[in-house]
């Protein structure tokens, strides 16, 4: 059986430690509900998470880089890229410095699919962050960024990639 913590910390960690978990099944769900509707199986919607974030945060992916972040093998990983790229959800683009380079990208087919599904839960959040100083904000951004890389780094563990 659960047992809550007995210090006040203890039981503020263990309620957003829940709300994460809920959060993370509800995305899931947001997520499947996605795929479902454009025929895309599960690897294929976490390598668009993963192209997607690589180009917002201006460090495109190349497929051996997609390949290491979903644990995949390379075969495996182009014959995913090929279905997106099919699709028109991502479409590959040489390095102009390096033409032996090739990343991925999202496609504006693609973009404008997920925008059109993805909108009003967009309403949903602006109104909810709408609702939170820029200080606060500031914190929860904070706490997620650690969040995510101590995720990112049992992830890796639990791959065995210590």
């Amino acid at each position: 059986m659960f047992r809550r913590r007995e210090t006040s910390h203890g039981q503020l960690a263990d309620d957003i430690v829940s709300l994460l978990r809920q959060y993370q099944s509800h995305a899931q769900h947001i997520g499947h509900a996605f795929a479902g509707q454009n025929q895309l199986g599960a690897a294929d919607l976490h390598a668009l998470l993963a192209v997607m974030e690589a180009e917002r945060a201006g460090a495109p992916l190349t497929a051996g880089r997609l390949a290491e972040e979903l644990n995949f093998s390379t075969s495996s990983v182009t014959a995913l890229v090929d279905r997106l790229e099919t699709t028109g959800h991502i479409y590959r683009q040489r390095d102009t410095d390096d033409r032996r380079k090739v990343y991925l990208r999202y496609a504006d087919a693609g973009a404008e699919v997920a925008m059109r599904f993805f909108a009003p839960l967009g309403r949903r959040s602006d109104a909810v962050m709408d609702r939170f100083s820029d200080s606060e904000l500031s914190t929860v951004k904070r706490f997620l960024e650690e969040m995510t890389q101590a995720m990112r780094e049992h992830r890796d563990d639990v791959r065995g990639k210590v």
